[in-house]
């Protein structure tokens, strides 16, 4: 195999892939016997005809496919590495020759991850704030808790309120006729939630446990399934359950049940420590979002499309496993939300760059700050990713490729970029509004 590499325009590149006749024809071997007892020629046993046979009667083209996906898939790869370039997003693959007996090739346009002209990282100035922690913050966190607490219980004896869960069948209809994903059985949903379209929820108010429900809604216009986009629908629901949250009421008894405390009055000082801790972090961390963001404007980077569309991808893939624990695909929640991927795609484009752009200016501190990550802060991390699946520092290591150390070395030293940054950062009391003035 042989790799050129050409250099585009906005941090692209592109390999051209020039793999041998030999492996070619490996290749085309391998599709044969992928295919072979899936081609009837009569004459021979399902299987068992030859592959000349085969390539006489469809011509060798048939294989061309399966054969390059073979060749491509292993040496694509390879040729990452011996182009020495820092890819950053998935190939755009052309082939550009494929004959047998010929020399296979095909080229991958790629993204390479830009330079960095940085801006000055150091003595940016950042908006000085202080963590409080209000009464009433440490009200609502003990009254959330007891929400959490909250024992579920069968409602028998009232209609569907606010905020209650619903056990229900439903199947939607437009124009009288079913359509698909609107269909389902023994879903729980909670009332208020939002999670179903238009005013599905509300319809169910006042409903009893029993009740034959037809709750009357309208796509949105925008509704990533066009067929249904815009049009009134029907859905046919069945109420199952109604259940509600019993309280539990706030004493020392439940105090001593739920904590290690004995009284409302440890348990609140407790939880406002706690608060405390959690805004502290959330200052400190708003201080350095500042910093970043300054940094970031005051330098100069080339971030190309490709690169971006695949971080918008990965945060799609991270909200679909968030919602996942909750029982929830992401065809349900686009069916349910009226979005598709491409608008969630725009959605999170903002946030997409705004992480490569400080992965970016970070990476760039980092080389040029000579941060070095050593073996024994690698472990370090290590130990506390293992503590946190409960297993020990050494388990954990039979789990860590070397693709993983390597990310960990680079949030460790991402991690030191931030600290030298919030070292030598200048914080300043916040601009005051000059009385009268109003928001544009």
């Amino acid at each position: 195999m042989s790799v050129q590499v050409e250099n585009l325009e906005k941090n692209m590149a592109k390999l051209t892939i020039t793999v041998s006749a030999d492996k070619f024809e490996k290749a085309m071997q391998e599709a044969y016997k992928k295919q072979r007892s899936r081609i009837h020629i009569p004459g021979f046993r399902k299987g068992k005809v030859p592959r000349a046979m085969i390539e006489k009667a469809y011509g060798p083209e048939v294989f061309y496919d399966d054969a390059a996906n073979f060749v491509i898939n292993e040496e694509y790869p390879q040729a990452m590495d011996e182009s020495g370039l820092e890819i950053v997003s998935r190939p755009e693959i052309e082939v550009t020759q494929i004959e047998k007996g010929k020399e296979f090739v095909f080229t991958a346009e790629v993204a390479v991850k830009p330079d960095v002209t940085l801006g000055e990282y150091k003595g940016v100035t950042v908006t000085k704030a202080e963590a409080v922690i209000t009464e009433e913050e440490v009200d609502a966190e003990i009254e959330n808790t007891r929400n959490m607490q909250a024992r579920t219980i069968d409602v028998t004896d009232r209609a569907v309120e606010d905020g209650d869960t619903v056990i229900i069948d439903f199947e939607g209809f437009v124009d009288g006729v079913p359509f698909d994903g609107g269909k389902g059985e023994n879903h729980s949903l909670e009332i208020g939630s939002h999670s179903f379209i238009d005013n599905f929820e509300e319809q169910l108010i006042g409903k009893n446990a029993g009740d034959d429900v037809e709750v009357h809604v309208t796509f949105p216009e925008q509704y990533h399934a066009q067929e249904l986009a815009g049009k009134p629908a029907v859905f046919k629901v069945k109420i199952h359950t109604i259940k509600a949250k019993e309280v539990p009421e706030l004493n020392d008894e439940f105090i001593s049940d739920i904590s290690e405390f004995e009284t409302v009055e440890e348990y609140k000082e407790d939880v406002r420590a706690k608060l405390l801790k959690r805004k502290e972090d959330s200052v400190k961390g708003a201080k350095e979002d500042e910093a970043i963001q300054k940094i970031i404007d005051a330098s100069v980077m080339d971030i190309p499309e490709p690169m971006i569309d695949m971080q918008c991808e990965n945060m799609i893939q991270e909200f679909e496993g968030r919602i996942s624990q909750q029982g929830l695909t992401l065809e349900q929640y686009m069916q349910f939300s009226g979005s598709n991927v491409e608008r969630m795609k725009e959605q999170v484009r903002p946030e997409a760059i705004q992480r490569i752009q400080s992965s970016l200016v970070l990476e760039k501190i980092a080389k040029e700050e000579n941060i070095e990550i050593t073996e024994e802060e690698i472990n370090a991390q290590i130990e506390k990713m293992a503590s946190v699946y409960g297993m020990t520092g050494e388990k954990m290591k039979e789990f860590i490729s070397e693709e993983d150390k390597e990310s960990i070395e680079r949030n460790l030293s991402i991690e030191k970029a931030v600290e030298i940054i919030m070292q030598n950062a200048v914080e300043q009391e916040p601009e005051e509004k000059e009385e009268g003035s109003e928001e544009a």
